[in-house]
């Protein structure tokens, strides 16, 4: 009998994705596998129960007791662990740190648990980048709130009543999500600037068009991770971009570091330095935000500076962002299959390095 790869209706606030869609269904089922989905998981995400030709449904308590592998977006609430067969499965993003009663409720099923955030940042593990799919989503939509919030146009417009000047754009952090802010704001004619503290990023920012602000602060880390500055270098980090930001429209935050509060880069005092008017879109506000006047989910007014900080922006793009994370759910699930089933080899970094629990026994450590 085939093994069953399941999922369920994401039940986060505001989440409208699905971990498994139509086209990644039918790749699951070539391989072998039956899939198995809660009736209505893909309809908020625009994939209704008929377009999955090569699935199966049920009730969740249905689908949890059929379970051998269980894809999520993000983690389901832990009372559903104990619902899964002992031995089971669990594929998503599991937002491991500082989730001990997670972690417990997985080892106390005797589960085995793999979050895709902890993949190691290979060029073999980039098929299965769900960081990256999703920070592609979040950058856009990141561009798109601000050129919404924003009180001025973006692009320069010639007009009959005179011509009107391109906004000024900064995006700190170029990253996935910093990259795909830039690009965006770039075809929405905004005047765009691009800063990041590790200087092999200048030739990406400056390949979209951009322009990279030196700041003369260098903190190349590994990984593809900024390393943690020193408190002198924050110092002049600081008070170089608190000269700068004076001239900008819109400042767009993205800088994050996995499992740490983001990094505070837009003091209090640089917000008061910055034009009325202007804006700022954190989108590190999930971890704490970029800007000491951040609050998650929430606009502040300070000054005459809107603060933004929104949350979870890949859920307000479901379709796209979906069948990014669907597809990067399938790659690393081919990983686990041997001869048409499930058998995890352990063997392998990517397998390895991703595993939270382990039939039972918590491997990760924080």
């Amino acid at each position: 009998m085939p093994n069953t790869v399941a999922a369920l209706r994401e039940t986060a606030a505001g989440e409208r994705r699905v971990a498994i869609t139509p086209e990644m269904a039918k790749k699951l089922k070539g391989k072998g596998l039956r899939v198995l989905l809660e009736r209505g998981a893909g309809t908020a995400a625009g994939f209704p129960d008929a377009a999955y030709a090569d699935a199966e449904f049920a009730d969740a308590a249905g689908v949890l007791a059929q379970a051998d592998l269980l894809a999520c977006v993000l983690p389901p609430d832990d009372a559903v662990f104990a619902q899964l067969r002992e031995g089971a499965l669990v594929v998503g993003q599991l937002r491991p740190y500082g989730a001990t009663a997670r972690l417990a409720a997985l080892a106390a099923r005797k589960l085995t648990a793999f979050a895709l955030e902890l993949l190691p940042r290979t060029t073999r593990a980039q098929a299965m980048d769900v960081l990256s799919s999703q920070a592609a989503v979040s950058g856009y939509r990141a561009m798109l709130i601000a050129a919404e919030a924003c009180p001025k146009f973006f692009p320069m417009l010639t007009t009959a009543a005179g011509t009107i000047r391109p906004s000024k754009v900064l995006v700190i952090g170029a990253g996935v999500a910093g990259l795909q802010a830039i690009a965006t704001a770039r075809r929405l004619g905004a005047q765009t600037e691009g800063y990041d503290v590790r200087p092999e990023t200048r030739e990406q920012v400056e390949s979209l068009g951009a322009k990279f602000l030196d700041l003369g602060v260098s903190a190349a880390g590994s990984g593809g991770y900024a390393r943690e500055l020193s408190a002198e270098e924050r110092a002049a980090q600081q008070q170089a971009l608190a000269e700068r930001l004076a001239g900008f429209d819109v400042v767009v935050s993205t800088a994050a570091v996995p499992g740490r509060p983001a990094p505070k880069i837009l003091t209090a005092a640089m917000v008061a330095g910055m034009k009325p008017g202007a804006l700022i879109v954190d989108l590190a506000a999930e971890s704490g935000g970029n800007c000491e006047l951040t609050r998650p989910g929430e606009r502040v007014e300070h000054g005459g500076v809107t603060i933004l900080g929104p949350l979870n922006l890949p859920a307000g793009a479901p379709l796209h962002a979906s069948e990014m994370y669907a597809r990067n759910v399938v790659n690393f699930v081919e990983l686990l299959l041997k001869d048409g089933a499930l058998a995890p080899d352990f063997d392998d970094e990517l397998v390895a390095k991703s595993c939270l629990v382990r039939a039972g026994e918590t491997l990760f450590s924080g």
